[in-house]
C-alpha cells in the first residue's frame, strides 16, 4: 500500500471514530465538574486548565516544529477560542456553581444545534428539511432525557443568564470560527485559543473568586482528565469535524451527550435513569440520525 493510500485509508477511520470517540470524550466533562466542584471555585479550575493545556500544546507544537498562524489568524482564533471555551466553559460552570440545575443547564446549552441550524446560511451552508425534524426531534429528545432533573427556583435568574451566555458563546465561536479560519494547525491554533481564554478568564476569577483550589485527589485527577482528554482530545476532534463536515451535522452530535452523561452517573453514582430518560434517548438518536445521515 502506498502512502497516499495509507492516507486515505487512516482518514476514512478518522472520520468515522471521531464522532462517537467525541460524543464520549464531552460527556465525561460534566462529571470531570461533579469531581471538582467541592474542591475548587469553578473560574479557578478552568484557569489552571487552560494553563495546563497551553503549557501541554506548547511542548508538542515545539517538538513537531509546527507552524504558527500569522497574525490575523491569531486574531480570528482567539476570538473563536474565547467563545468555544471562556464563554461556554465559563458561563457553564459558574451556572452550576450557584445552583442552576445540571438538567436545566444541559437544557440550555443543548439548543445549540437550534442556533447553529438557524444562522447555517451564514457560513455557506443550508439545512434540509428532513435536518430540521432531526433538529427539533432531538431537542425533545433531550428535554425527555433531563426532565426529571430541570428546576428552576427563585434567585436563579444570574445562574440562568450565564448559561444562556456560554450557549450564545459556543454557538458563535463555532460559527466564526467555521467561517474566518476553518484551516489551521490543532497544535499551535488551541495554544492561541486556550492563552485568549486564559487572558479573559484570569482577571474575572480574581476579581470575583477567593480563587480557592485544594489538590485533593478528586480534583488532581479531575484536572489531568480535564487537561489530556477533554481538551487535547475532545477538542481537537471537535475541530477536526468542523473541519471535515458541516457544522450543522457537528453540533447536532452534542445532543448525545446529555444520554451518554445520564448513563455515566447512574454507573458512577447511582443516579436513577428514568423511563422517560430512556424513552429521550431512543428519540434524540432517532433525530441525530436525520440530521447526519447522508441522503
Amino acid at each position: 500500500m502506498t502512502a497516499p493510500q495509507r492516507a486515505v485509508v487512516w482518514t476514512t477511520w478518522l472520520d468515522r471514530l471521531a464522532p462517537p470517540a467525541f460524543i464520549f470524550i464531552w460527556a465525561t466533562g460534566y462529571l470531570a465538574a461533579k469531581a471538582a466542584a467541592p474542591h475548587a471555585d469553578a473560574l479557578t479550575f478552568l484557569v489552571w486548565r487552560y494553563a495546563g493545556v497551553v503549557a501541554l500544546v506548547v511542548c508538542l507544537a515545539v517538538l513537531a516544529r509546527a507552524p504558527w498562524p500569522s497574525g490575523r489568524h491569531c486574531l480570528h482564533l482567539s476570538v473563536a477560542g474565547i467563545g468555544i471555551q471562556a464563554l461556554y466553559l465559563g458561563g457553564v460552570w459558574v451556572s452550576i456553581r450557584h445552583g442552576l440545575s445540571a438538567g436545566m443547564a444541559a437544557l440550555i446549552v443543548n439548543l445549540q444545534p437550534v442556533l447553529v441550524a438557524a444562522l447555517a446560511p451564514l457560513v455557506g451552508e443550508q439545512v434540509s428539511r428532513r435536518q430540521w425534524a432531526g433538529v427539533v426531534l432531538g431537542l425533545a429528545g433531550v428535554l425527555l432525557v433531563v426532565s426529571h432533573k430541570l428546576g428552576f427556583g427563585a434567585g436563579q435568574a444570574l445562574p440562568l443568564l450565564l448559561c444562556v451566555l456560554a450557549l450564545l458563546g459556543i454557538t458563535g465561536g463555532t460559527l466564526y470560527q467555521k467561517r474566518f479560519v476553518p484551516q489551521f494547525d490543532l497544535r499551535t491554533g488551541q495554544v492561541v485559543q486556550f492563552a485568549a481564554s486564559l487572558a479573559v478568564t484570569l482577571p474575572v476569577a480574581w476579581l470575583t473568586e477567593p480563587m480557592r483550589i485544594d489538590w485533593a485527589l478528586p480534583t488532581v485527577l479531575a484536572m489531568l482528565w480535564s487537561v489530556f482528554v477533554l481538551t487535547a482530545g475532545g477538542i481537537s476532534l471537535m475541530f477536526y469535524m468542523l473541519r471535515h463536515g458541516q457544522v450543522t451535522r457537528v453540533s447536532s452530535t452534542m445532543y448525545i451527550v446529555p444520554s451518554l452523561t445520564a448513563l455515566m452517573a447512574w454507573a458512577l453514582f447511582g443516579e436513577t435513569v428514568s423511563g422517560f430518560a430512556i424513552a429521550g434517548m431512543g428519540v434524540t438518536l432517532a433525530g441525530v440520525y436525520l440530521v447526519v445521515a447522508r441522503r
